[in-house]
């Protein structure tokens, strides 16, 4: 640390890159769940070092400040990613994060693909006082400095929001062994059109939601329902002569999944929700532009 002329510190280029990266990856954590969108957040986190690198008199621990300046900059975004939204072809689905099952790890008791949907439900003040408080365990009088609001204040958005998300919750948590056995037998089930089997699999109660955003086919909308499930994937092996080459399994935003390729080697991941030990939910993406990370990732 170099003192001035003027008695007020000057932090080096070297500690203040330091100081940043050391909160790069709960920054990318915190833009992802307030937005849906890796790359966004990758986008947001670094205007954020933009504007932190030139500040001197920060007045407040870098973890913290940063912290302040990547919300702000998400509500600032959320405005225009909701307009866009709105506009959205077909069913809108988070950007896919990916992880490999490993032998001896369990799936995340983290937020999960289902929270992050019934985060969408919130205002983004409340989505913000919410991860903020709740997921990233920051103190009630710094999220409200963050949200330039009262402590009072943010603790009832935070308390809503409790309330809007609590049935989002994961309340059964899948080991990695059952995850792996469970992505794997409905892949083949799905792709075999086995009915008898993906009867064995999904709940009388199961839904599927299917995100291409307009550029590959998809499912425009929410399908509900054992039955129709069980024709839907008993029609598609009649309908084309290819089948889905599964490439590896995942835990897709902590979630039990796997990533495929069908025809013409269009990527896909399919993220299951599990509870009562059955396939409650099924989220398709097939947007090729949320799946360049895990591109990327199977490129390694």
């Amino acid at each position: 640390m170099l003192t001035a002329t003027s008695g007020k510190p000057v932090v080096r280029d070297d500690e203040r890159i330091a100081e940043f990266e050391a909160q790069r990856p709960r920054l990318l954590r915190l833009g992802y769940r307030m937005l849906g969108s890796l790359s966004e957040a990758e986008d947001i986190v670094q205007e954020a070092w933009l504007r932190w690198s030139g500040v001197q008199d920060r007045g407040a621990t870098p973890a913290a400040y940063i912290t302040r300046i990547v919300t702000r900059l998400c509500l600032d975004h959320m405005k225009s990613a909701r307009a866009r939204r709105e506009t959205y072809v077909g069913a809108w689905l988070p950007e896919p994060l990916m992880g490999a099952i490993e032998p001896d790890e369990s799936v995340p008791d983290d937020v999960t693909l289902t929270l992050m949907l019934a985060m969408e439900r919130l205002s983004p003040l409340e989505r913000a006082a919410f991860l903020l408080h709740d997921v990233f365990e920051v103190a009630l009088p710094e999220v409200a400095a963050t949200l330039d609001r009262a402590p009072a204040a943010v603790r009832q958005l935070a308390v809503r929001a409790r309330k809007h998300v609590q049935s989002g919750r994961q309340r059964y948590r899948v080991d990695a062994a059952e995850a792996d056995r469970i992505a794997r037998a409905f892949f083949v089930a799905s792709r075999d059109g086995d009915t008898t089997a993906l009867a064995s699999l999904l709940a009388t109660d199961v839904e599927l939601r299917s995100d291409g955003g307009g550029r590959v086919l998809a499912y425009p909308n929410v399908i509900r329902g054992l039955d129709r499930l069980l024709r839907l994937f008993a029609g598609l092996t009649g309908k084309t002569y290819f089948r889905p080459v599964l490439l590896r399994t995942a835990i897709i935003d902590g979630l039990p999944g796997y990533v495929s390729a069908d025809r013409g080697g269009v990527l896909q991941t399919t993220a299951l929700e599990i509870s009562d030990g059955r396939i409650a939910a099924i989220y398709m993406v097939r947007n090729p532009d949320k799946l360049r990370h895990v591109a990327a990732a199977l490129d390694k």
